[in-house]
């Protein structure tokens, strides 16, 4: 039998949200969730911060992704578009709703950094950077040579090997490759630098 007087059996909303979230923040299994699934009701808030659900055949849950965590994306994110994310579960206490934090996200099926170049790629052709009249002939004795490679590696010593040994003259310029693509992508030009030296004092 149940008394309805008894004031003391009762627990507030907040009270009974609160003692959810910690026995989620709690749970270990909790804390380093892998999923995968579809992305609806995709929204970018101008801050950064991007709020979906992610979903498959019979169930969907919320996410959310800070704006620190949505920067590292690399592809342009859609609606509908399968994902592969990781995150923590926890409870937003205003809803009293579960959703997942995310911390990192991969589109299935496909590489990350292949996903961003080809959409970097895109970008470019868009505005014509690949267009045949912006491009130069190549001089038949340059007087500086860009490198766009890994800095460090068997590739650039090799690179560098040879142009020692044929043209020892020639001042060589050093992009790292995953360098010049992120900031591409990111369009960020204005922070692009260059490492710079001569090909005699690099080995």
């Amino acid at each position: 039998m149940i008394f309805l007087n008894d004031r003391e059996k009762y627990l507030s909303i907040s009270a009974i949200t609160k003692y959810l979230k910690h026995k989620l923040d709690s749970d270990d299994h909790l804390q380093n969730v892998y999923l995968k699934g579809e992305i609806s009701n995709f929204k970018a808030h101008s801050r950064g911060h991007l709020y979906f659900s992610l979903k498959d055949e019979n169930s969907k849950i919320n996410a959310i992704m800070f704006s620190k965590a949505a920067r590292q994306v690399n592809f342009q994110i859609e609606e509908g578009m399968m994902v592969l994310i990781r995150g923590k579960i926890s409870v937003y206490e205003p809803m009293g709703n579960y959703q997942i934090y995310v911390e990192e996200m991969l589109e299935d099926g496909v590489g990350n950094l292949y996903i961003a170049y080809e959409q970097l790629k895109k970008d470019l052709a868009k505005k014509g950077y690949f267009d045949d009249l912006y491009k130069k002939p190549l001089p038949p004795f340059p007087e500086r040579i860009g490198i766009i490679t890994a800095p460090t590696g068997a590739a650039i010593r090799d690179i560098l090997s040879t142009i020692n040994r044929r043209y020892p003259i020639c001042e060589t310029i050093l992009f790292p490759s995953l360098e010049i693509f992120f900031i591409s992508f990111s369009i960020t030009t204005k922070s692009s630098s260059f490492t710079t030296s001569s090909s005699k004092s690099i080995s």
